[in-house]
């Protein structure tokens, strides 16, 4: 079993200062599971929205849970969003006798589209399935195939893994869509789905999905917005500098499980992966999905220009910008684009993490970091570029 004790660690603190804590995630990333810890399934103050019982028993919402004491779990929330203005009113009680967690698999957008404000009463904590610091660095290449997915992270082979992830990407398609209130074909996102795997780590134009798929460009962005408020899809804007320089414009598409990803180009092992020609933009986003949930950023953005200088990642945290280049090399170097970032974006480090064995400073500002050390220097939002003892 993969401890997840830090994540239950923040809930429990979130708890302890909210009067509601919204835990959202992609379905079947553990959510369920690790509010368990909080509330038993078997407890009166336990809701599955999916349940025809608890269902049965929110029929009238203020009357349901109006008399519950301690802690309350609502799972699915986005399946109800008429309970938001009866936990406002819930929330505002004085004493305060219950505090709700409550679980959701769309992006807080999405929940909270068509609810009253809850602004000041709710806190809203994201998660995925298990990360990298999860299950340990010696782990990483089952890691890295089938993604963090529990169930497929966890599968006894690697053939019942993809089996997984196929049957889950099939239910996203002909089920979870709709029932968030999308009319979108299954077989059409289905195969949306799919040719943006090959558009994965780059720029994003919708005019050849548009064409391909015989649709409008507006619906095929639309399509791309609703894998992105699933959190299947990362669309990672891209940062805007003052200089006398043609930028970049639309955002770059990264799957936000690598696992995902793979299934979807039909890559089923590890020598499959290695030989791919998507090996490279895998591995990039595998390592930016990592470091974001490790370094907890404000904001996350990549830079370019058009005249091809580029940071894979610029991340933004009380007012301190960093960036990160991700580089499958033995041995990174300076590059051009580096030199310019550094001065036109007046960045303070550039980190370059790369699949080496030593961590080892480039420059003053420019610091190669080994994929194995990603936690030393991005932990909690530290910058340790300077501190850290290799």
């Amino acid at each position: 079993m993969i401890s997840r004790n830090q994540i239950k660690q923040d809930i429990a603190v979130a708890l302890k200062r909210s009067r509601i804590v919204a835990l959202v995630g992609p379905r079947q990333c553990g959510k369920t599971t690790i509010s368990r810890e909080f509330v038993s399934v078997t407890s009166i103050n336990y809701f599955d929205l999916e349940d025809p019982v608890s269902l049965a028993r929110l029929e009238e919402p203020m009357t349901g849970l109006k008399d519950l004491t301690g802690f309350v779990v609502i799972d699915e929330i986005q399946r109800r969003p008429d309970l938001f203005p009866v936990l406002r009113v819930l929330a505002d009680r004085v004493p305060l006798p219950a505090k709700f967690l409550i679980l959701g698999s769309a992006s807080p957008d999405l929940i909270l589209r068509s609810s009253e404000s809850l602004a000041g009463r709710i806190e809203i904590m994201e998660i995925k399935g298990f990360s990298l610091d999860e299950i340990g660095f010696k782990n990483y290449q089952a890691h890295w195939l089938r993604g963090g997915y529990p169930l497929s992270y966890l599968a006894d082979t690697d053939r019942n893994s993809d089996l997984w992830r196929k049957n889950f990407i099939k239910t996203v398609s002909e089920r979870d869509i709709r029932l968030l209130g999308f009319t979108i074909p299954s077989t059409t996102i289905l195969r949306f789905w799919t040719m943006l795997a090959h558009y994965h780590g780059q720029i994003w134009n919708a005019a050849e999905p548009a064409r391909s798929l015989g649709l409008g460009e507006s619906s095929v962005r639309r399509y791309l917005d609703v894998l992105s408020d699933i959190f299947m899809v990362r669309q990672l804007q891209p940062w805007h500098a003052n200089i006398k320089k043609r930028q970049v414009k639309s955002p770059k598409i990264y799957f936000r499980d690598s696992g995902l990803l793979h299934q979807l180009l039909g890559i089923a092992t590890a020598q499959d992966l290695l030989v791919n020609p998507k090996s490279g933009a895998s591995w990039e986003g595998y390592i930016i999905e990592e470091i974001i949930h490790l370094y907890k950023p404000d904001e996350a953005y990549f830079w370019a220009t058009h005249n091809n200088a580029e940071i894979d990642l610029l991340l933004t945290k009380n007012g301190h910008t960093i960036g990160v280049e991700c580089k499958r090399s033995d041995a990174p170097k300076i590059t051009p684009s580096m030199h310019i970032a550094l001065n036109d974006l007046k960045l303070s480090k550039i980190y370059v993490v790369y699949p080496g064995d030593t961590s080892y400073p480039l420059s003053n500002q420019i610091q190669a970091v080994t994929f194995k050390d990603m936690e030393k220097f991005f932990s909690n939002g530290n910058d340790t570029l300077t501190k850290a003892k290799h």
